[in-house]
């Protein structure tokens, strides 16, 4: 593959750079060379912060003053030789080995003097700039990661174990940041820029992705990435985990199978999509599941699922699609179940309205503290849409719509239990009435800083749900669970 050919997009670095290309000659065609990736066109400097000492996986040596110069020139090489036409054709391995053997060859060409460690590192910091997200690559193959939150070019955070840590991962400068940032969200048919600069994305696993660029970021673009693992997580690997017990998993499963509306409430990173996605695997593999989300995240086992994403305003302002035209819409597409990836606005009046017409086992996840708190929220979701009903008449339209509030809750500790089994009994004058099935108490905490705690039953003999129970022949399990809890 060597000898000057042209630079056609290949693989995820295909996003237009935001920094033109340097001229080229005109004997080769313009417009194929231009959609270089972002990251390989710009040229390579070192990084302005010093490197912390951060406990990542795999710990990087400190790199020589002359490696970002050296990295520049074999980039520049590696441009100049390969055929990224022909490169695209290749899958993932295929791609890196032919890389890498370019790159070697160049190294030895040009006599770049270098330890084996060195060249080793040279080769995945180039692999990944041409085929994957640059220095996010070694964050994004961590499995242990949640959270990767970068501040900067020059700062960056991770999330390990419930608690937030530097990493010692740098960007060669803003500019590569935002290069990559839309290199990630052009893959979902979006943009960043200065005109556009908020956006919401996905990554191809189904990682939340959010980007805030200057002017709004002053000091560089802003990435956070809320990593999936790539292992899903079930209710059984909850009750390992200490989120619930084993007869607390049983009693969430019965409210999934029996059809229950649930909403699921919870702060940010408590879990909430986590609990979500263990929810709906309880969901009949006969029915017909239609999920609304701003970035299309949950991923549901079932056969007959049909997955609906918002949409932003176009350049001109024209073209959104909300999210409460996604749930209008899907009540037309003959659902069995509506699950809303997160309710922010009116959009929850729409779907209480789904929940009560039919669409019984509609599930959504909000941002509260307490159940309480997430019936405020409702509350005050539906005033914001405009509408001006009575306040009693919103609370018998919440109240006749969700049958159990799952609160989930990240402790200070940084581990996430959930906290409430919560079920929505009905009215008593103006006043929703609810009750608890189940709630976590803190005891205390261990010499390590850990939050000692226990799940309790409150007693409750019949839940409100118990005639659907017994419809769909879950009584007596029903029965047995809470018993156990009880005598736990």
């Amino acid at each position: 593959m060597f000898g000057k050919r042209g630079n056609e997009g290949f693989g995820k670095a295909g996003a237009v750079s935001p920094v033109p290309p340097p001229p080229m000659p005109a004997a080769q065609p313009a417009a194929a060379e231009r959609s270089v990736a972002p990251v390989l066109a710009e040229p390579v400097v070192a990084p302005v912060r010093p490197q912390p000492a951060a406990p990542p996986a795999r710990r990087r040596a400190p790199r020589a003053e002359d490696y970002y110069d050296t990295k520049s020139q074999v980039f520049s090489a590696l441009i100049d030789t390969i055929d990224l036409s022909q490169l695209s054709k290749l899958d993932t391995e295929s791609a890196r080995e032919e890389i890498r053997d370019i790159v070697n060859d160049i190294i030895t060409i040009k006599n770049f003097a270098m330890s084996i460690a060195e060249q080793e590192e040279l080769l995945d910091d180039i692999c990944n700039d041409v085929l994957g997200y640059g220095p996010l690559e070694p964050l994004l193959a961590r499995d242990d990661i949640a959270d990767i939150m970068v501040n900067g070019a020059g700062q960056t955070f991770i999330e390990v174990g419930g608690k937030v840590q530097e990493s010692e991962i740098r960007f060669r400068d803003n500019a590569q940041l935002l290069s990559i940032c839309q290199r990630i969200v052009s893959q979902v048919g979006r943009r960043v820029d200065e005109s556009s600069p908020i956006c919401d994305a996905r990554l191809p696993d189904g990682s939340r992705v959010n980007v805030i660029a200057p002017p709004l970021a002053i000091d560089g673009t802003a990435l956070t990435i809320r990593k999936f693992k790539k292992d899903k997580l079930t209710l059984e690997q909850l009750v390992r985990f200490g989120s619930i017990t084993p007869e607390g998993a049983v009693l969430l499963q019965i409210i999934g199978r029996v059809r229950c509306n649930i909403v699921i409430s919870g702060g940010t990173g408590s879990g909430k999509t986590t609990l979500l996605n263990c929810l709906t695997r309880y969901i009949d593999s006969d029915e017909r599941v239609i999920t609304c989300e701003d970035s299309a995240e949950l991923q549901l086992q079932q056969p007959h699922v049909v997955r609906l994403e918002t949409r932003p305003p176009n350049i001109e302002g024209e073209g959104e699609i909300t999210m409460r035209d996604l749930i209008k819409n899907c009540l037309r597409m003959r659902p069995e179940r509506i699950i809303v990836g997160e309710v922010r606005g009116p959009e929850v009046f729409d779907l209480l309205q789904a929940m009560n017409t039919g669409h019984d086992g509609s599930m959504g996840t909000i941002h509260a503290n307490t159940p309480r708190e997430c019936l405020s929220r409702m509350e005050s979701m539906i005033a914001m849409g405009g509408y001006t009903l009575p306040a009693k008449t919103v609370r018998e339209i919440i109240a006749g719509s969700v049958d159990v509030i799952i609160q989930a809750s990240r402790l200070r500790d940084g581990s996430r239990r959930i906290t409430h089994v919560t079920e929505v009994v009905g009215m008593e004058g103006d006043v929703i009435i609810t009750q608890d099935l189940m709630r976590y108490e803190i005891d205390g905490e261990d010499a390590n800083g850990r939050i000692i705690g226990r799940h309790v039953s409150t007693g409750i003999g019949r839940p409100h749900f118990w005639d659907r129970a017994r419809y769909f022949n879950e009584d007596k399990r029903l029965a047995a669970t809470l018993d156990a809890m009880e005598k736990n």
